[in-house]
């Protein structure tokens, strides 16, 4: 569409949260706001739309493909997917969907998120559009309801059915996913939020189109950002009221280092003028890493099954943890892609169990190595590097948990020999290394610019999500979280795009209201 002068908000990232934004802003016909997402758009495309086609979306051309630099204690070669398509990582991952925990809100609202507690947070599941159900009984695979059943008796943890319907230290059961069961097709972001309304005359979605470097004026007031059309084309996109940065944990963070808005030092060092001293952004990344250990079955596994990882366990070891502290996928799929690189062989049908540490204490860093913005920063989770080793104890008894699972009936009928890391690895230093050294992602990066107190010095922006020390420009997006959540991220992610979307709408009607009076007042007959 033709580039008008100016939109009243400009929305950088069509993804999770971006969507939300722009389909709440949008429901007012006076506002005008302009979506610049990256991607193409995900209509007619069954590859994606397609919830159970997941696994082939990784790597291809609808992914930005991160790599991790060199991880001592970790794995070095995980790839970080983003998505590069409308929807986002929503249009792109397995869309398993948590509310957050009550405890996961309230950690916020500690570290200095105020107004983020859970009382305040509970309303904005409610508004969600998403289609948030149970996996369907047409989808619950014979092998992953054994695993359910198995896992209850060796974890001795209650049979969850629906995660979503009470908070929950521990349990077991299938997912709650944001689909459709009748046709397995996404209830994404982009599907709930913005394919019902994209004949808004006041919506603009420039697709294809990448954000590379904010305008600021003098003042420090955000106007607008620079873009890149597919065609090569660069223009300058306006705000007249406020820039929302939706880019996401690796991508926000970036954008802003290329603007000048970072740490001062490293800026300068790269011969980026610096526009603001923000120390924190890229700081306090964190991810939800887990490990695996794989079963060879003793032939096929039923094929139905809504994305092939529709079932999990949660534990609580610490009676005295807010929330479970140990996490559990179970995929349908033999998963050895990392195995494999430690000389381990696939089997032609297998299942997985995947320990994953729910409250991760390693903290990384994403910075940039060059001036350039197409060049892809640097991504360092310092994985497994907490002082007391909590994050690699965790998988250790993760490993330990999951062989006892499988030794347990019903599950045990199906499976005819561990694959790896194999039954004779059994001392804690075979398991933790092992586990560490193939351990992966679920592709959760977030807290690269944390939301805190205005006495936190890496706290990049406040609870009202303004960058702080600018004006007109907030961020919504995972790189906002203070701590991690112990459950799944993408509902807490439309979550803080409601919450974002209800700042904007609730200050623009306090002007208007404002307004109003104002012209009152100067009317004839009225207060001077």
């Amino acid at each position: 569409m033709p580039v008008p002068d100016a939109y009243d908000y400009v929305v950088i990232g069509g993804g999770t949260a971006g969507s939300v934004i722009a389909s709440r802003l949008t429901e007012d016909p006076d506002v005008r706001v302009a979506v610049i997402e990256g991607g193409p758009s995900d209509i007619d495309r069954p590859d994606v739309l397609t919830l159970r086609r997941w696994l082939g979306l990784l790597g291809g051309d609808l992914d930005y493909d991160y790599p991790t630099v060199e991880q001592p204690r970790g794995n070095s070669h995980i790839r970080h997917s983003r998505a590069r398509v409308l929807g986002g990582c929503s249009s792109h991952n397995t869309l398993i969907s948590f509310k957050p925990l009550p405890g996961d809100w309230d950690e916020w609202a500690e570290a200095g998120a105020e107004g983020w507690d859970a009382t305040a947070m509970d309303p904005y599941f409610q508004k969600l559009r998403n289609n948030v159900v149970p996996v369907d009984e047409k989808d619950r695979n014979a092998i992953a309801r054994d695993f359910v059943e198995a896992a209850q008796a060796a974890a001795d943890v209650p049979r969850v059915e629906g995660f979503n319907k009470k908070p929950f230290h521990e349990g077991v059961g299938f997912f709650d996913l944001s689909y459709h069961p009748e046709n397995n097709k996404r209830s994404s972001a982009s599907v709930a939020y913005l394919h019902p309304f994209l004949d808004r005359p006041n919506l603009h979605i420039m697709l294809e189109t990448w954000a590379y470097k904010l305008e600021l004026d003098e003042s420090g007031r955000a106007t607008g950002v620079h873009v890149r059309t597919k065609d090569g084309e660069e223009i300058l996109v306006e705000a007249r009221t406020e820039v929302l940065v939706c880019a996401g944990a690796v991508d926000t963070p970036r954008l802003l280092m290329h603007s000048g808005i970072g740490p001062k030092a490293d800026l300068e060092a790269l011969g980026i003028p610096v526009k603001a001293d923000l120390p924190g952004v890229g700081e306090n990344l964190l991810d939800h890493p887990e490990s695996v250990i794989v079963w060879e079955t003793d032939g096929p596994i039923p094929d139905n099954s809504a994305m092939d990882s529709d079932a999990g366990l949660f534990v609580r070891r610490d009676p005295e943890s807010k929330g479970p502290d140990l996490m559990f996928h179970f995929y349908q799929i033999p998963f050895t892609d990392n195995p494999e690189r430690l000389g381990y062989e696939k089997p032609e049908h297998g299942v997985s169990m995947t320990p994953n540490i729910p409250k991760p204490r390693s903290r990384g860093r994403l910075y940039l190595t060059s001036a350039d913005p197409e060049v892809k920063p640097a991504l360092d989770f310092r994985y497994f590097t907490d002082e007391d080793d909590y994050d690699g104890r965790t998988l250790v008894d993760g490993i330990k948990l999951a062989r006892e699972i499988a030794k347990t009936e019903p599950l045990s009928g199906w499976l005819k020999r561990e694959v790896c890391p194999g039954p004779e690895i059994t001392s804690d230093e075979e398991i933790s290394e092992y586990a560490r050294k193939v351990a992966h992602t679920v592709y959760h990066p977030a807290g690269t610019c944390k939301m805190g107190a205005a006495d936190d010095d890496l706290a990049v922006v406040g609870p009202d999500l303004r960058i702080r020390g600018l004006s007109g420009i907030r961020i919504a997006d995972a790189s906002v979280f203070p701590t991690m959540p112990a459950v799944n991220p993408m509902i807490g992610v439309l979550m803080v795009g409601e919450k974002c979307a209800d700042l904007l709408v609730g200050e623009r009607d306090q002007v208007r209201y404002r307004s109003r009076d104002r012209a009152a007042q100067l009317a004839p007959g009225g207060e001077a």
